[in-house]
């Protein structure tokens, strides 16, 4: 079984979609006019405006469920296994894959808005809900629906338990039973209390453990103020093979900095969406703009800081495809967010591995909840009607099992498991978005134009030809 999950991983995460990812990043950016760098201070300016109601929530808060998914063991492990699989020089494509995936953000983010719908009073939207309803091809959407509760509910939140506990252990030698057991009792707590108090958690919890890592991680670059320079030449000079020590692993980086970049950013990979359309907003860019800010903060504020934490003190080993390593300045220690502990504890000792846990409790507790909604959307997708109760009960008992199941098996199966769930996704969602890419481009020219008139644009799907935006009107009535 363990060679099939293996095999299908690298089949999952072949060239093409690696070729597919930057191709699509490459492409919106060109025609959105790199809105990630001219609408930046938009960005930043809508992400504190606007209002929840009963039906949705609020900008801020979309934000906070988008970022609790997006930041997790990603920006911790993550980029430990980046740099270990890749080197120093995978960073600089983590980089480079943020950059242009925040366009793709942008594009995937508009889309779940102008295609949302309400269902049992609030919001509801995502990939399924566009691709039916732009693309008109109802199994492609049901494909999505499937491939994403099989991800959220059982892929991918074994990855997330999985750090928590080994990070614990590591750091205060609780069994990784017993963490299990814990996270899963107040994953329950969460969950079943809906998708309010899903985003009241998210709105609370990430900018509280987004702030603590981030000041840590400042902490430590002003200590080594003069090695950032020649870190930041490191990583280039590795991206583009031009360090000696890691030619070896050229490809490796390239590899690894875009697989981990978006799993971590999960831009392309459709689980954004879902966060975006539960938003209430006047016009659908206003959320796309809010969600490739996201994408910012997940990869070039949180992973760069994990990658310049672990490089200055050079508590890494990078393995060495041939076999062996080409590094080894850590002999014994595994792949995962034991670099990051040994990195903070090199300036903090007493204090080191234990707040890598606990950062790591938060960034993938909260991750949990954002694929728990994600999957539940895609559910009450499949359940036209929405009446029908059990299945999200056995909904909520599968994501439950799955995350205790993480903390109890090895960390490699559990990341492959992770990878072939964000690989289906992302190939099912690229290809959709980049079908369905004329609403959203017709969506960004219209908010330009009523931005030069002086207008706070307010979206009309009739001036620009939009069908099957039904669930607009009833927002306007």
């Amino acid at each position: 079984m363990e060679n099939f999950i293996y095999g299908l991983n690298d089949i999952v995460w072949s060239n093409a979609l690696i070729v597919l990812c930057l191709g699509a990043g490459i492409y919106f950016s060109i025609v959105t006019r790199f809105l990630q760098l001219t609408y930046f201070r938009e960005m930043v300016r809508l992400l504190f405006g606007g209002k929840s109601s009963e039906r949705g929530v609020s900008s801020f808060q979309a934000f906070a469920i988008a970022i609790s998914g997006r930041v997790g063991t990603g920006n911790i492990a993550g980029v430990a296994t980046a740099i270990a699989m890749g080197g120093p020089g995978a960073v600089f494509w983590m980089w480079m894959i943020a950059f242009l995936g925040s366009s793709s953000a942008f594009i995937e983010a508009t889309l779940g808005q102008i295609f949302k719908e309400i269902k049992g009073g609030q919001y509801r939207g995502g990939p399924a809900f566009y691709i039916e309803k732009g693309l008109g091809i109802k199994w492609y959407a049901m494909l999505f629906a499937f491939a994403t509760i099989l991800s959220t509910a059982f892929f991918l939140p074994g990855v997330q338990s999985n750090s928590i506990a080994l990070s614990v252990e590591n750091a205060f030698n609780v069994p990784v039973e017993i963490t299990g057991v814990v996270i899963c009792l107040f994953l329950g707590l969460v969950i079943f209390g809906g998708v309010k108090r899903i985003g009241k958690v998210a709105q609370f919890v990430v900018p509280f453990m987004a702030a603590a890592y981030i000041i840590m991680a400042v902490i430590i670059m002003v200590i080594n103020i003069t090695e950032i320079p020649g870190t930041i030449l490191l990583i280039i000079r590795s991206a583009f093979n031009l360090e000696a020590t890691f030619s070896g692993v050229f490809g490796m980086a390239l590899a690894w900095g875009i697989k981990r970049g978006i799993y971590s950013n999960e831009a392309g990979q459709g689980t954004a969406p879902h966060a975006a359309a539960a938003a209430e907003v006047s016009h659908p860019v206003k959320q796309g703009l809010v969600q490739a800010f996201s994408v910012y903060v997940d990869t070039l504020f949180i992973c760069t800081a994990t990658a310049f934490m672990i490089l200055f003190t050079g508590q890494y080993n990078v393995i060495d495809p041939e076999g062996g390593y080409i590094v080894e300045n850590l002999p014994g220690v595994s792949i995962g967010p034991e670099f990051t502990q040994f990195a903070i504890s090199e300036h903090f000792p007493r204090i080191g591995s234990g707040f890598v846990a606990l950062s790591l409790v938060f960034f993938a507790f909260t991750t949990i909840m954002a694929y728990y909604y994600i999957a539940e959307t895609n559910l009450s997708y499949l359940q036209k009607d929405g009446k029908r109760r059990w299945p999200v009960m056995v909904l909520r008992g599968l994501i439950l099992v799955a995350t205790f199941y993480g903390t109890i098996r090895t960390a490699e199966l559990a990341w492959t498991l992770g990878d072939i769930g964000v690989g289906i996704m992302a190939w099912l969602n690229i290809i959709a978005i980049i079908l369905l890419r004329k609403p959203a481009l017709a969506a960004l020219k219209d908010y330009r134009e009523q931005k030069a008139k002086g207008l706070d644009p307010s979206f009309n799907s009739d001036t620009l030809d939009i069908d099957h935006t039904d669930e607009w009107d009833k927002i306007d009535d």
